[in-house]
């Protein structure tokens, strides 16, 4: 199924979320990005001017402007092989230039003319992103951000006055809204927001958290439901997939000596935070641990794994949805070894145990509690 994406003066683009397959019936855009574009068309910008990007879902804004060869920038690898998949679809050249939410932002003669931004589920996310806008935007420099009508508040608004300058907002049109900022050239560049730092029960560990980490404030009930019953001194090759901060990973390692882990997230500020946490709480353990920013499980061989630990998302980006959790549990199926195991923890409403049977033919409860349960489902042999 094609969704097109409507562009001014009549033009579209045949957008789709990615992975594909399970997600083709999820539009790839919202109101918001139409709202963007629309807006754009009205400033009739030189095809010269430099265009910064954050956070396109899946290359709708990328794609639109591809004539401007914007910098994409985003936290998400997801997002940047949408685009990719979007463009080859589109029969576009990939004229953009990603950077990972961690890069070195273009500055100086590379400042941006325009910056578009969708906003970001979290305002921790929103207030690094604008202090890093404040280090690189001149007094010229236009500033759009768009999102969902209920989801831009006063206190979204009063983020871009402290960091950038005067801001104010459109009228809302398909339950989305805009935000126009005009830098202050005033203001005071900002400092870029540490990273949060929160001690890890039962431990003398120490989890520091980049600022778009799930459960970035403190350890979420599910992680900590897993803690209490990981799997011990085990050999081989372990996989804690959909990393996060990496915590299940970090404790894998302490439980068991003799292998090695692998962290992996799609999130480039997740495995950021991921290696920097083996790095200051275990740095005898940082030959065992690998880090990978990647979709699911792509490119690991199969028949290579003797365990992976996972604690699923259930939402991808604003949507909620468990087709991310199905692609990894099918992407478990096909690394694992005959006889390796998955375990997987998450809320018992979610009904993980009839995917886990579909894929493998088995499952069994480790433990649980009123709200989650730890599944395990092993490779047949």
């Amino acid at each position: 199924m094609n969704h097109h994406f409507p562009l001014p003066a009549g033009g579209e683009l045949s957008l789709l979320r990615y992975p594909r397959k399970a997600q083709d019936k999820l539009q790839a855009w919202e109101a918001a990005d139409e709202y963007l574009i629309n807006q754009l068309a009205t400033l009739e910008l030189d095809t010269s001017a430099q265009v910064l990007i954050l956070n396109d879902g899946f290359g709708a804004l990328t794609l639109a402007l591809h004539q401007y060869r914007p910098y994409s920038l985003s936290d998400s690898r997801i997002s940047e092989l949408a685009c990719a998949a979007n463009a080859h679809d589109n029969q576009l050249s990939e004229s953009w230039q990603n950077l990972s939410s961690l890069a070195t932002w273009p500055a100086g003669d590379e400042a941006p003319d325009v910056v578009l931004i969708k906003l970001p589920k979290n305002n921790a996310m929103l207030e690094y992103q604008l202090a890093q806008l404040s280090q690189i935007v001149t007094p010229t420099t236009r500033v759009i951000a768009a999102g969902k009508a209920k989801d831009i508040h006063s206190s979204t608004l009063a983020l871009f006055e402290r960091h950038l300058g005067p801001t104010k907002t459109s009228l809302a049109w398909k339950k989305a809204r805009l935000i126009f900022c005009t830098p202050d050239p005033k203001l005071k560049a900002a400092t870029l927001p540490e990273p949060v730092a929160w001690p890890l029960d039962g431990t003398d560990f120490t989890l520091y958290n980049h600022a778009n980490v799930f459960a970035r404030a403190s350890l979420d009930i599910a992680a900590r439901l897993f803690l209490e019953h990981l799997p011990k001194e085990q050999s081989g090759h372990i996989i804690d997939l959909g990393c996060g901060n990496g915590v299940l990973g970090l404790m894998a390692l302490v439980h068991n000596p003799q292998a090695e882990v692998t962290f992996t997230d799609e999130s480039y500020m997740a495995i950021a935070s991921a290696r920097h946490n083996v790095r200051h709480n275990l740095p005898k353990a940082e030959a065992r641990a690998h880090f990978s920013v990647n979709n699911c499980l792509d490119g690991v061989a199969s028949d290579s794994i003797d365990l992976i630990l996972c604690n699923p998302p259930f939402h991808q980006q604003q949507a909620i949805t468990d087709h991310i959790a199905w692609e990894m549990f099918v992407d478990a199926k096909r690394v694992l070894r005959s006889g390796g195991e998955l375990w997987v923890v998450g809320n018992r409403h979610l009904d993980y145990h009839h995917k886990l049977i579909r894929l493998f033919g088995n499952q069994t409860v480790v433990a649980s509690n009123p709200k989650f349960v730890i599944l395990k489902a092993i490779q047949p042999r």
